[in-house]
Parts: C-alpha cells; structure tokens; sequence
C-alpha cells in the first residue's frame, strides 16, 4: 500500500513517517506540509491513500480534498486532525473522504489506513461516537418526494449510523443481499454514489 502523508505540523509528519514505515506492508510515497503539497503530490504519486491533517496553511485539507476528489473520484482520503467540529465531519463525509481520525488515536492509524484500502468508510471512536447525535432528525423531510419508502428511510438512518450491511441485516431480520439491493436502489433515487454520500444526505436532509 502506497501512502502520500500532509500535515503542516513538521513533528506530527515526520512521527506519521516513522510509525508508517515500521509496517512491511505500507511504503510513504511522499509526505507535504499542506494542501497544495498534497495536491500535487497525490498528481504525482497516485498513492492508495492520501493521509492528510484538515487545518493547513495555504489550502486546508478540506480544500486540497475537494481539488484532488473533482479530478480522480476514486481517490482514497482519510482525514487525520485534531479537531472534530461537526462542520469538519460533515464536509469531510460531503466531499467524499473515507475516514475521519483524532491524531491522538496514533494506535488506530494503521488500521485505519488498511481499512481504507480495503473500500471501507473509516471513524475513529470520538467520531462514530458522535455519529448517532448528528444523525438525529430535527426537521420533518419529504421522503415520498424521492420515492422513498418507510423501510428504505429505516436503512438510510442506519447507514447514516455507520452500521455494515450485516448489521443492519441483524437489526431488520432481513438478508444481507436484501439490503444491499435495497441500498442500490436507494442510490439509484436519490442519485448518489456511494453509502458515504447517502449518509451525508440523511445528516444534512433532516438537520443533523
């Protein structure tokens, strides 16, 4: 797995350097000190993963997401910061990151970046934590205009709740290749690409 690493904090970069290139699996392409850094070098290097800080000078990592996401959607973005401001969350999961971890969590790193490359949606423990809260409907939203049925809403809060298709298979005694065929034609209506965006829409839809 290659891994471009920005952060603007020197020490913060160069420790991420140090523990990534500890594990066999993972070679640390590049490493930049901002967003315009992260830009050009995931142009360059077209990493697996980008590993990248929020708050930089010059461009943020919400703004070096958005210009790398626009020119190769598939890219892989995990978000690691100090901060978790609801904004951050939501723009993060808005713009298409894959991931949002709390730089203190140095333990969960690895796995987190594994999982990424794997095609999963990634939270650190204060994140997920937080997810239920955000999700929480505050403004009544018309549904029926999309076509969305009762059960359909019931899986689009539990996405919105991080939980896998087996989970939510589990909590509706529904089989896990039902509600992945719901999830698809879900999608389908409300146009969007993938559960990482779905679960944006529900937050933001209902005033998470």
């Amino acid at each position: 797995m290659r891994v471009v690493i920005a952060d603007d904090d020197r020490l913060v970069l160069l420790s991420l350097k140090t523990i990534l290139e500890a594990e066999p699996q993972i070679e640390v392409a590049g490493c930049g000190g901002d967003g315009k850094d992260a830009v050009a070098l995931y142009r360059e290097c077209r990493p697996d993963v980008l590993l990248m800080d929020i708050r930089m000078k010059e461009m943020s990592g919400l703004e070096a997401a958005e210009t790398i996401l626009k020119e190769a959607p598939e890219a892989k973005i995990l978000f690691l910061t100090t901060f978790s401001d609801d904004e951050y969350i939501i723009k993060a999961l808005d713009i298409g990151a894959k991931g949002y971890i709390i730089k203190q969590d140095f333990e969960g790193i690895v796995p987190a970046l594994q999982a990424v490359y794997r095609g999963q949606s990634v939270f650190g423990g204060e994140i997920a934590s937080r997810l239920p809260a955000l999700a929480q409907p505050k403004n009544e939203f018309d549904f029926e205009s999309f076509s969305i049925s009762e059960r359909e809403q019931e899986i689009i809060a539990l996405v919105a709740l991080g939980k896998s298709n087996r989970e939510i298979a589990e909590e509706l005694f529904l089989g896990e290749g039902t509600v992945r065929n719901y999830i698809s034609t879900i999608l389908e209506k409300l146009s969007l690409r993938d559960r990482t965006q779905l679960a944006v829409f529900y937050l933001t839809k209902t005033g998470g």
